[in-house]
């Protein structure tokens, strides 16, 4: 006997009571009961989006159905083309919206439906996923209605380079999964095995690379201020800059071995005004210690527009202070 455990055989277990007992549950029979269980949690959840467009196009999409008063929640670009449109449910229900307001820098739009709307999905929290846990997407690929795969997380972290005009952004902490998704799928719902919703599909990277945009701390500030004021206001400074390796004599003294190194400065900038120059390298803005442009990014909200920022750079061998007075990032 080699003392390892028999495998239970395969097929109907001992008769109990003159009858067969059923088959022990295998993982796929786990997995299959996760993946039917959030399904139909979440499906009713799920709008159908025709967007009528402005200059007679349209446009198709999904959209998460998010409070009981008809606000939906979608990525922007599915709702670029126009302002209005109809939500189709699951359970046969069609509705009007009208869009709030979208944020192309986030991929992430507000509609308002007219009449009455499924019950909202909830929503989870995308830092608390990990690489390989099972995620469900569900959405109307290819204009067919109600789709629903799984997949799992394949990688986090990633960036999304988004434009509106000629502001650019990166969308950071974004959610890389397998889960089979096909152009209609962006606006949709990605979930975890609670039926929770931890992503908003955004894109379509390549066969069995699908992107989407977390819900986190972030996207709910985006998601208020769209259903508030139909917009996200940001602050602005007029720089670009790389991330770079600093001497090991620069960084015994910074604390740290990479930096952002300032590449240009736009003329008339808050930074040009306040003295910035090509070739600093930032440590802190506003206290905070910052190594990567997404790092600055995270610091341009709201409440840093017309705000005076200390921010420290290192400059010709030695730390320099300048202050610097953020505007309103026009789009």
């Amino acid at each position: 006997m080699s003392g390892l455990p028999e495998k239970p055989p395969i097929g109907p277990g001992p008769e109990r009571d003159g009858r067969p007992s059923p088959p022990a549950e295998t993982p796929l029979d786990a997995y299959s009961r996760i993946v039917v269980a959030v399904a139909d949690a979440v499906l009713p959840s799920i709008a159908s989006l025709q967007v009528r467009g402005r200059h007679g196009g349209t446009g198709a999409g999904s959209g998460v159905a998010l409070t009981a008063d008809g606000f939906l929640l979608t990525s922007a670009h599915v709702v670029a083309a126009g302002s209005t449109g109809t939500a189709g449910f699951a359970d046969g229900s069609t509705a009007r919206f009208d869009v709030v307001g979208a944020d192309p820098l986030s991929d992430l739009a507000v509609l308002r439906a007219v009449g009455r709307v499924p019950s909202p999905a909830r929503l989870g929290e995308a830092s608390s996923l990990r690489v390989g846990q099972l995620v469900v997407a569900v959405g109307n690929p290819l204009g067919l209605a109600g789709s629903v795969t799984a997949g799992v997380v394949s990688a986090l972290g990633r960036s999304l380079p988004t434009r509106s005009g000629t502001a650019t952004r990166v969308v950071e902490d974004v959610i890389q999964t397998d889960a089979a998704l096909n152009p209609g799928n962006s606006g949709g719902a990605l979930c975890d095995s609670s039926g929770r919703v931890v992503g908003i599909n955004t894109a379509v990277a390549g066969v069995g690379l699908g992107l989407a945009v977390p819900v986190n701390s972030s996207t709910h500030k985006i998601v208020a201020a769209l259903m508030t004021t139909g917009r996200v206001r940001r602050a602005w400074l007029g720089i670009a800059g790389a991330h770079v390796a600093v001497a090991p004599a620069v960084a015994a003294k910074l604390g740290t071995m990479t930096g952002l190194q300032i590449a240009s400065v736009v003329r008339g900038s808050p930074a040009d005004e306040a003295g910035l120059r090509r070739g600093d390298i930032v440590v802190s803005v506003d206290g905070h210690s910052v190594v990567t442009a997404t790092a600055i990014q995270k610091l341009m909200v709201e409440d840093a527009i017309s705000r005076r920022l200390e921010m420290t750079v290192w400059r010709n061998g030695a730390l320099v202070d300048v202050f610097v007075v953020p505007r309103e990032l026009a789009e």
